[in-house]
């Protein structure tokens, strides 16, 4: 099977800083892989650099087996790859019907409506919240509401960056449960977490970076057989 996403030997950075140093990391159709590591460790540098946003210095960028390393993040985007940034970033001053609406803006514009009824269909609350300020929403629902922006660009792949930070542990709960569902409607998923127990307990496998390198790949249970590696890097 062709990976959705196949990264090979990605050196990426800032100015004179190079954060990653020659990352290998697959992704296959319909698989949810956990991406962990602890604050700089370079995830969301990762993450930033396959979504076309902070450019990539050396190695391969596979899309469904099209490079697209170097190539402007709006193509990423109508290719499918579509990333939930740390953070949310939802745009404060605007509804939270024209936040959805700026999902579909690059991809899937025609078919807005139906989409805008499936995420309403995820998130009940938001069908309630159209008219409300984005900025006025409780973090979790702005979660929601970032996540349901993502989701209307129809994403072949769906980088989740941190989704569970600063959420209280019910909408946590929430959260993986709303992940396991999508996983199982076949999207594809990388998930990058802090949060490394219920990320391990849904994912098919796991990466974990350190210092802007992969010190393990595998499975859940090989990462968790190994208290080398639980210990040096998941703090468990």
């Amino acid at each position: 099977m062709t990976a959705l996403l196949a990264v090979e030997g990605l050196h990426s950075g800032y100015g004179h800083v190079e954060v990653l140093r020659g990352i290998d990391l697959q992704v296959q159709p319909g698989e949810i892989v956990a991406l962990l590591g602890s604050n700089g460790a370079g995830k969301s540098t990762f993450n930033n650099t396959v979504s076309g946003i902070v450019p990539a210095r050396r190695g391969r960028i596979l899309f469904d087996g099209h490079a697209i390393a170097g190539t402007h993040y709006r193509a990423i985007v109508q290719a499918g790859l579509i990333q939930v940034p740390e953070g949310r970033r939802i745009f404060p001053n605007l509804s939270v019907l024209e936040n959805l609406e700026l999902g579909s803006f690059t991809r899937a514009r025609e078919r807005r409506g139906p989409n805008l009824e499936r995420v309403f269909g995820i998130f009940p609350r938001l069908r309630e919240r159209t008219r409300q300020l984005a900025g006025t929403l409780s973090g979790g629902e702005q979660q929601m509401l970032a996540i349901g922006r993502g989701l209307m660009a129809e994403p072949r792949l769906l980088i989740l960056d941190e989704p569970s930070l600063g959420l209280s542990p019910l909408l946590v709960e929430e959260l993986f449960g709303l992940i396991g569902r999508l996983h199982g409607e076949g999207l594809a998923i990388l998930l990058v977490e802090q949060n490394v127990g219920q990320s391990l307990e849904i994912a098919q496998r796991a990466y974990v970076m350190e210092n802007g390198l992969v010190e393990f790949s595998g499975t859940p249970s090989e990462l968790l057989a190994s208290d080398r590696l639980r210990k040096a890097y998941l703090g468990l």
